[in-house]
């Protein structure tokens, strides 16, 4: 066999090495999950607890229930004014009927107030007033087309759980949604809307414009007592209990609960946190994988070992981030051929990194080549066609001088025999 084909040869194996170990692990799969201690006992009609950068779920209870969920309704009102108006802007109070137990700051028809202090006051005191007051023109003066809106949006995001028919809550047919799409509304809300992050986690605020200035209040009392509790919004009515939908973040991680159907405020409150308290106690958010991070140096076939550019480095494509149970152990496994064969390109992809957690694996992330891979150079191959030529020559010169010692002393040995015998005959 040819050096050439010898190369080739070798090539395939390694492709066909790689095939199936790819095939092998693609029936690896599922997220890891050490034993943690259970969840507290919730009294709750639903809850859910999310990561929000992963939005890793780590916890749900009748997470997918169509249930009432008063003004965490204005989690959605917050979006869509936010997409469709500037804080700016500065907008007329409509002159629509509220009854004397909503929750207002008093709002008079025709009272002129700017989309930022609306926002405030409908997320901090839950002002049933200024989401009227958004609804009605961000809407160009209809309520219904706003809520039309409020519901487009739910189907492009996904909550599959979620429907309005009004903009503040009130207790109203068809408007319901579930714990899971409350933590997802919330965390885009809060990953999305730079505003609506400032907002919710203000515990008062100054509103300027308007007819007189006012000074409102957050009723998410949780971020008064916690300094680590960021967001997001309350909610009470009658059929939906007390609702909240509370963040918070320690070590790095930020965590959001959902807390649905709660007896008082104090229940609201102590679930909420309970919720959230566990979450940070028995989950972390790790990166074992870091793109870019050299986990594979295989040899170079043709370069002489401790020359420039003997072995290839193999690095991460992906950064890998993943909210692991503290009590699981991380590994990695690194499957990637011994020796490579050039020419490769850059970016060219020959092997994987498995990331192993509680001895399951999570995911697993390719390795590319940092650097192209040369071909083997004809020198080489010329240099071992000419040593090969070499050794033949040799070999042959060697049989050649072999032979010819061999028949000169036949020759020889034959001539001195007949030389003796002739010196010895009588005369």
């Amino acid at each position: 066999m040819t050096l050439t084909r010898r190369t080739a040869a070798l090539a395939v194996a390694v492709v066909v090495a790689l095939a199936c170990t790819a095939l092998a692990c693609t029936a690896l799969a599922g997220v890891a999950r050490a034993s943690t201690p259970p969840p507290p006992p919730l009294g709750v009609r639903a809850a859910a607890l999310v990561e929000e950068s992963t939005g890793e779920p780590l916890f749900g209870q009748n997470g997918n229930a169509q249930l009432a969920i008063a003004s965490t309704t204005k989690l959605m009102t917050a979006l869509v004014t936010l997409e469709h108006t500037k804080l700016n802007r500065v907008f007329a109070d409509p002159d629509y009927p509220l009854a004397s137990e909503d929750s207002q700051i008093g709002l008079e028809p025709g009272e002129r107030m700017n989309v930022h202090d609306l926002l405030l006051a409908m997320l901090l005191p839950s002002a049933d007033d200024a989401a009227i007051d958004l609804a009605f023109n961000v809407g160009h003066g209809s309520i219904s087309r706003f809520v039309g809106m409020m519901n487009a949006r739910a189907r492009q995001l996904g909550l599959t759980n979620t429907h309005y028919s009004t903009p503040s809550g009130l207790d109203t047919p068809g408007n319901y949604s579930s714990a899971n799409d409350l933590v997802d509304l919330a965390r885009y809300d809060l990953e999305h809307e730079p505003f609506f992050r400032y907002a919710v986690r203000q515990t008062h605020a100054v509103l300027r414009t308007g007819n007189h200035v006012r000074f409102v209040t957050n009723l998410n009392d949780l971020l008064d007592r916690f300094p680590w509790i960021n967001g997001v919004k309350t909610g009470h009515t009658l059929d939906a209990g007390y609702v909240l939908v509370a963040a918070g973040t320690q070590g790095g991680m930020t965590l959001i609960d959902a807390v649905l159907g709660t007896s008082s405020e104090a229940a609201r409150d102590s679930n909420a946190l309970a919720l959230l308290e566990w979450g940070f106690a028995n989950f972390s958010l790790r990166t074992p994988v870091h793109a870019g991070k050299v986990l594979a140096r295989p040899a170079v076939t043709g370069i002489a070992p401790g020359a420039p550019g003997a072995h290839a480095r193999l690095i991460a494509a992906d950064t890998y981030t993943h909210v692991f149970p503290k009590s699981a152990p991380i590994t990695l496994r690194v499957h990637a051929p011994k020796q490579l064969v050039g020419p490769l390109p850059a970016q060219a992809d020959v092997g994987w990194v498995a990331v192993v957690a509680d001895h399951k694996v999570v995911t697993r992330i390719p390795l590319l080549l940092a650097s192209a891979v040369p071909a083997i150079k004809k020198s080489h191959e010329i240099a071992s066609a000419l040593i090969v030529s070499v050794t033949l020559s040799g070999l042959v010169v060697a049989v050649g001088a072999a032979i010819g010692l061999t028949v000169f002393w036949r020759e020889w040995t034959r001539g001195t025999r007949g030389g003796r015998s002739r010196s010895t005959k009588p005369r």
